[in-house]
């Protein structure tokens, strides 16, 4: 017995491979659904193009062989009969056609491209029809103008396949990307805004057909699409391109169909006479249709959308015969969106730069087989730029993907759905809204009002200061405790050993107590600085005989529904994030290797007993107690700092590291000497950011222990013209920092 309705989404995977219905994507799909299994006696799949509706009868004769007949009920031909029918959409939508089944007929109906079912034609099938299962499939299941294709499917989405699940799974053919730098001309660099001149320059064709020739294709017979900016830039190029020898066509939305598909007939052809070169497009060929043959793709616009960035790649990701890969030519210029490039090319919809930074310094690393991801020096320099330089999250942003979602799921949806859809990375509301709760309350008004100002205030430190993903014992104490309302530190410590590992010392349990409590966090006060706990008088926890407990105050909080389910929400997120960028291999003491820390949480994860002020840490600070030491260097300075700040701190290799104290500072100044006599038990961590333009977080490098006998006092200028007084130190790492890291923190930042 089938049931319900289901929508198919393949969302960020080209059309390519549904619309082909090759014997392995047959079978997968057939799989996935059952449709064997539940052996529908009558079956209908609709489709928009015929040749589509050949092509999957053909797939699904190769898996059901003559168990079942098959038929096609298009245009002049109606196989009424058969067991398993294929039709278009025009064909069965007509009054005359539809009226020959009952309601009733079919068992199963598959509709392809649904997120079209807002049309009339579609509408007309969807209230006809009455199947026990009906299924639907689109590329593109949000949808923005105005029709709810999950209501229409009762929010049911059966599967979901993304670019790199199909490469995965083989659907695809493996590629090879490489981000070129587009041409600078007489000091003018290609940007959104350049003029068409430059776009046709002699000097930058030269540069197209130089890179086209080198990167070349599979087998050196190329196939391939330029995706341009204008119809006007793809009409020159093509025109520019056949003065040199080449032969190729310029297709626009004005082409007639029979133009487009001799062009791609030609493109295909093995006939000297015939063959094309190059097809050059704007955005006809992002989707629905079907070149297998294609073996290089050159992209000679800004990426303005990730979705269309993909579509176009997946143009000449088809398998064919004799074809190994498809060979894609980036040209990267001076554009404002090109950190869409890795969201795009790494399918991570997060929003989150530590991400996509981490994956540019990747390189293939992340992308699944044998497909390669390469970036020339510059180029890759611009993305990093333009990652640093987008603002993630701009309201209108952060709104779409939230109603987006909203519209997918048919509620409010919390920050773990964001994380099971793969959707943008829900911490970006929190740091937008000061807590999740904030920024939905503003969309929804059954939210606003709901919850005391304490509440509010509450969800706001608890997604900043316990959930933010860093440390994980307060998130696994509070979540134990809205469990139980107590727990022994004893199970404590066994949970977070049988997880992850590692022993909890008493000093930490202490730490986090504190912080849940919200002690070592604070504020200005009547120009004093108090602790959080004091400002508002909150009381969270209570220990005593080693048992952590919830106070009588904060149980009646959890009283409060939706207080109660933000809070748990937030604290789930944490657990599944801190879960994803764990590695016991890299973790040590609380820190995990390359991992990005605020200030704040350093001084936390070192279990300070409050959140030392800023200005008396600059550039390292020693605990009182002379047990840590921890070490903040920006790498790249600011030139308008002030000079007693221009330390020359960096890595003298993977191994060593220097760096010079505070100014005024001789051999026998107090933090000096507590360094120097590191062996009494000082652990120095070492944190390190590229460049303000980055971040106000540093990446966790490691321990580092000072190399005896190498401390030296020397001078460096005041601004002033004189010197002041500066020890310089070198340190031995404990642990050689990655190449991958250690070269994009080194690299030039300008």
């Amino acid at each position: 017995m089938y049931r319900g309705r289901q929508v198919l989404s393949f969302k960020c995977l080209q059309h390519t491979i549904l619309k082909t219905y090759q014997d392995k994507v047959g079978k997968t799909f057939l799989s996935a659904f059952d449709v064997k299994e539940v052996n529908p006696k009558k079956f209908l799949f609709i489709v928009h193009r015929a040749n589509i509706a050949k092509a999957a009868m053909k797939s699904f004769i190769n898996v059901f062989g003559t168990s079942k007949t098959m038929g096609m009920y298009y245009g002049n031909i109606k196989e009424i009969e058969a067991d398993y029918l294929f039709s278009t959409i025009q064909t069965i939508s007509k009054d005359g056609n539809l009226n020959k089944f009952d309601k009733n007929y079919f068992d199963y109906i598959v509709i392809d491209e649904t997120h079209r079912a807002g049309a009339a034609s579609y509408q007309k099938i969807l209230n006809h029809f009455q199947p026990k299962f009906l299924l639907g499939m689109t590329a593109t299941p949000e949808r923005t103008d105005g029709f709810d294709i999950f209501k229409e499917f009762d929010y049911n989405i059966a599967y979901e396949i993304r670019l790199h699940r199909a490469l995965e799974e083989k659907m695809l053919c493996m590629f090879h990307y490489f981000g070129v730098t587009d041409i600078t001309i007489n000091g003018n660099v290609l940007g959104e805004d350049v003029t068409f001149n430059l776009l046709i320059a002699k000097e930058r064709v030269d540069r197209i057909i130089e890179k086209a020739e080198f990167y070349g294709s599979d087998n050196g017979c190329t196939r391939g699409l330029i995706f341009c900016s204008s119809v006007e830039e793809s009409n020159e190029l093509s025109n520019l391109f056949n003065e040199r020898g080449y032969n190729t066509v310029s297709l626009s939305g004005k082409s007639s169909e029979d133009e487009r598909s001799d062009a791609i007939k030609n493109l295909e052809s093995d006939t000297e006479t015939e063959k094309l070169d190059y097809i050059f497009t704007v955005d006809i060929f992002n989707e629905g249709i079907d070149i297998p043959r294609v073996n290089q793709i050159i992209m000679l616009r800004p990426t303005q959308s990730a979705i269309i960035f993909v579509q176009q790649l997946g143009r000449g990701l088809r398998k064919a015969a004799n074809k190994e890969y498809v060979t894609i030519i980036d040209f990267i210029g001076n554009y404002q969106n090109s950190y869409l490039v890795p969201i795009a090319l790494y399918g991570n919809d997060s929003y989150n730069k530590d991400t996509l930074r981490k994956l540019m310094v990747s390189g293939s690393l992340f992308i699944p087989g044998a497909s390669t991801v390469n970036f020339d020096r510059i180029a890759r320099k611009r993305i990093l730029e333009s990652i640093d330089n987008s603002n993630m999250q701009l309201k209108k942003d952060l709104v779409k993907d939230y109603e987006l979602l909203k519209f997918k799921l048919g509620k409010i949806p919390m920050m773990m759905d964001f994380i099971e859809h793969g959707s943008r990375d829900p911490q970006l509301y929190v740091d937008y809204s000061r807590s999740y709760f904030n920024f939905a309350a503003i969309q929804e008004e059954n939210l606003q009002n709901i919850l005391s100002k304490t509440e509010v205030k509450l969800l706001e430190l608890f997604s900043n200061e316990i959930a933010n993903t860093k440390r994980i014992e307060e998130v696994i104490i509070l979540s134990f405790l809205l469990k139980n309302e107590s727990i022994k530190i004893e199970k404590i410590k066994a949970a977070v050993f049988e997880k992850y590992g590692v022993s909890v010392d008493r000093v930490t349990i202490e730490s986090c107590i504190r912080n849940i409590n919200f002690q070592f966090v604070t504020e200005k006060e009547n120009n004093k600085i108090i602790s959080i706990k004091d400002k508002y008088n909150l009381n969270i926890v209570s220990c005593s005989d080693e048992v952590i407990s919830f106070t009588e105050e904060f149980k009646l909080l959890l009283k409060n529904e939706t207080f109660f389910s933000f809070l748990i929400d937030m604290l789930s997120y944490s657990g599944v994030i801190y879960d994803k960028l764990f590695n016991p291999g890299k973790y040590i003491k609380g820190f995990v290797l390359y991992r990005k820390y605020s200030r704040k949480d350093a001084f936390r994860i070192l279990n300070w007993e409050q959140n030392p002020v800023a200005q008396n840490v600059g550039g390292y600070i020693v605990s009182s107690d002379k047990t840590n030491c921890p070490i903040f260097v920006t790498y790249h300075k600011d030139e308008n700092i002030s000079a007693t700040t221009k330390y020359n701190d960096g890595f003298i290799n993977n191994y060593e590291f220097e760096m010079m104290s505070k100014s005024k500072r001789t051999l026998k100044s107090p933090d000096v000497v507590t360094i120097a006599n590191y062996k009494s038990g000082l652990r120095i961590p070492l944190f390190i950011k590229k460049s303000n333009g980055e971040s106000n977080d540093f990446y966790y490098m490691g321990e580092i222990t000072p190399k005896d006998g190498s401390m030296e006092q020397t001078t460096m200028p005041d601004g002033k013209g004189k010197h002041v007084s500066v020890v310089k130190m070198r340190f031995l790492m404990n642990q050689p920092v990655e190449n991958s890291i250690y070269e994009y923190l080194t690299g030039e930042n300008d």
